[in-house]
């Protein structure tokens, strides 16, 4: 017999729990599956984010930013000590604690919400007056039915043909997270998020680490200004990073893989690594989930077609996050998790595509919001743009990290915030001064005029925003 629910919501990640638990805040009876597995066989909700992607990956930037600066910065400070060991197994159990604890804390919310889970795979089955079928696959298999349907089961990472992950030579994303000792020699393919991320942890523990990316350009959606300082930043540490390649046959064989590729001068180039991390983008997850038993439509890249609204061309369907169009971001799956929710309960959920910040989380951080300077200048956009170096800020100083700028590009006329770069510490935090400013349509002179305060890594915020009219004070 099926279990009837008013919200029944496929996939635990961002976009779907929290779609789960604001539909039960809004009286709804809800129910979510979700299929992802701890070490044991049980439940670990969070979807990809939570389990192989942003908080595990995060727990070992902070692990190898600790070893480096024990390593290369604590003599500065007056600090002395002998040889700095890295212990990698402790290193991926605390890793897989924090991930853990997040596991742990979903299911607490659930609870707490009466938020009733199945824990299995999730596929549609049909429909019928009663609202849409969905089967649950797991340790006990069940049938659930509601009105309203909520997808949101996410992404996987994209292989290159003929090259397989096995995740022990050649690894996503998931088995990026999980190297057992330090490689000698790591390659990797993308430059992307991932890509500088792994690249980053493995580097800073010793590995030699080489990335090839095959557009000619250094992160290309970034702001140009901020990706070169970035890039200067990279190539001090020694992370080895090759624009412009074009990647031919891959070999992997017992002590490791062999990448073949032409480099951008054409010359043909032979790498020899012991690890192949492949970060090429990510693919929408709709295997298993049966659309076709409801008459689902996909596009061509295999995501689920949505409006503006996040709703299907099924009525009370509906698909959130890295399954829809859109950036493939944790922050933007939850944000569309919530206002599909209150959308369904008759309110006006909002999701502003403008505003939502990029973060890439390697050192210096690298963090962005609204159009760059590139995009502005494309659109015929007249802008003003002003920046502030961190060498010129004092907690900055104090940090012992100056590396980077902020960078605030306004418009010429009306002087609102169109776009806020920052390359620099904690330059993940600082965005989000960024983010409401723009919400609110502040004016680079809204900043300016904003009181930060001293000494804190805020001010360059602000004396961006004064730059904008050319009257920095303290460089």
């Amino acid at each position: 017999m099926s279990k009837q629910f008013d919200v029944v919501v496929i996939g635990g990640g961002p976009g779907g729990y929290i779609a789960a638990i604001r539909a039960a805040q809004l009286g709804f009876q809800v129910a979510c599956v979700d299929e992802w597995k701890n070490a044991t066989g049980g439940p670990a909700l969070g979807g990809t984010c939570t389990n192989v992607g942003c908080i595990p990956s995060k727990a070992l930037l902070q692990s190898s930013e600790h070893f480096d600066q024990a390593n290369h910065h604590f003599a500065e400070h007056g600090i002395s000590m002998g040889k700095v060991e890295m212990d990698v197994g402790q290193m991926l159990a605390r890793k897989d604690m924090v991930v853990k604890q997040n596991n742990d804390g979903i299911q607490y919310l659930f609870k707490k919400n009466k938020i009733a889970f199945f824990h299995g795979r999730g596929a549609f089955v049909g429909s019928s007056d009663t609202g849409h079928t969905v089967q649950v696959s797991g340790a006990v298999d069940e049938t659930l039915t509601a009105k309203h349907v909520i997808v949101a089961t996410g992404s996987s990472a994209r292989a290159l043909p003929g090259t397989p992950f096995d995740e022990v030579n050649v690894l996503s994303n998931d088995g990026a997270l999980r190297v057992g000792a330090v490689p000698k020699k790591l390659a990797l393919i993308g430059s992307g998020v991932i890509g500088l991320e792994m690249g980053s942890v493995w580097r800073r523990l010793g590995a030699d680490v080489t990335i090839l990316e095959g557009l000619p350009t250094f992160l290309g959606a970034v702001d140009q200004q901020i990706a070169k300082e970035a890039k200067k930043a990279f190539d001090k540490q020694g992370l080895k990073i090759e624009l412009g390649v074009q990647v031919g046959d891959i070999k992997v064989g017992k002590k490791g893989v062999t990448v073949a590729y032409t480099n951008a001068k054409g010359e043909a180039v032979v790498l020899d690594a012991d690890r192949l991390i492949v970060s090429i983008g990510r693919v929408p997850n709709t295997t298993g989930l049966n659309p076709a038993a409801v008459g689902l439509a996909l596009d061509e890249r295999g995501a689920i077609v949505v409006d503006g609204d996040c709703k299907t061309n099924v009525p009370g369907i509906w698909a959130v996050g890295d399954v829809v169009r859109g950036p493939m971001l944790a922050h933007k799956a939850e944000e569309e998790g919530v206002a599909v929710a209150e959308r369904i309960a008759g309110q006006h959920g909002h999701v502003n595509f403008n505003t939502i910040p990029w973060v890439i989380y390697t050192s210096p951080e690298i963090a962005w919001v609204g159009r760059t300077e590139q995009q502005l200048k494309a659109d015929g956009v007249a802008y003003k743009a002003g920046t502030f170096p961190f060498l010129a800020n004092g907690r900055a100083r104090a940090l012992g990290d100056t590396t980077g700028m902020v960078k605030f590009l306004a418009d010429a006329a009306t002087d609102e915030i169109l776009g806020v770069h920052i390359v620099g510490p904690m330059a993940s935090e600082l965005i989000a001064e960024a983010v409401v400013a723009m919400e609110f349509k502040a004016s680079a002179e809204d900043i300016a005029r904003i009181c930060h305060a001293h000494p804190s890594l805020s001010e360059a915020t602000k004396e961006a925003a004064l730059a904008v009219d050319k009257r920095t004070l303290n460089f």
